[in-house]
């Protein structure tokens, strides 16, 4: 099963990159996580943040892997303890459904793309900054991904 983490910006910290790249890693067999960067739209005098994120959603929708389960990061979105992301993995493993996740960048996803979203997930009440939210996905998707081996990793309820 591949987890696609599509988000938008690419010139981010070396930190960003290695505790993403840690977890991924870590995830080599059943569960796949890869990480597609999308490139920023230009926001500018000339060009407004709209068009911005609608260029943005273009690339993101270019990005979805074939009939995906397409979860959108909303601080709005809905909250999922470690077990229930877990029961959701397991969900999509059993439905045969590759999974992407969208992190939008500075002004949110595209709303075209919003309304295609099966799910809306909240890391947090609070505004993450988007390089941590890569990195907290990554590691909140490893932690379910144990959960569903039965792996000591979580310790959890």
């Amino acid at each position: 099963m591949l987890l696609r983490l599509i988000a938008a910006g690419t010139r981010l910290p070396d930190w960003v990159n290695q505790g993403f790249a840690d977890y991924a890693g870590r995830l080599t067999q059943e569960y796949r996580l890869e990480l597609k960067e999308i490139p920023l739209g230009q926001r500018s005098a000339t060009a407004s943040a709209q068009q911005a994120i609608a260029k943005e959603g273009e690339r993101m929708t270019a990005a979805l892997p074939p009939k995906a389960f397409i979860v959108a990061l909303q601080v709005k979105g809905k909250p999922l303890t470690s077990e229930q992301l877990a029961e959701f993995l397991a969900a999509r493993a059993r439905d045969g459904r590759d999974v992407a996740f969208l992190i939008g960048g500075p002004d949110g996803i595209a709303p075209e793309l919003d309304a295609k979203a099966d799910l809306r997930w909240s890391l947090s009440a609070l505004t993450l900054p988007h390089a941590l939210a890569r990195v907290v996905v990554a590691e909140a998707l490893y932690r379910a991904v144990m959960i569903v081996k039965g792996h000591p990793y979580h310790r959890g309820n």
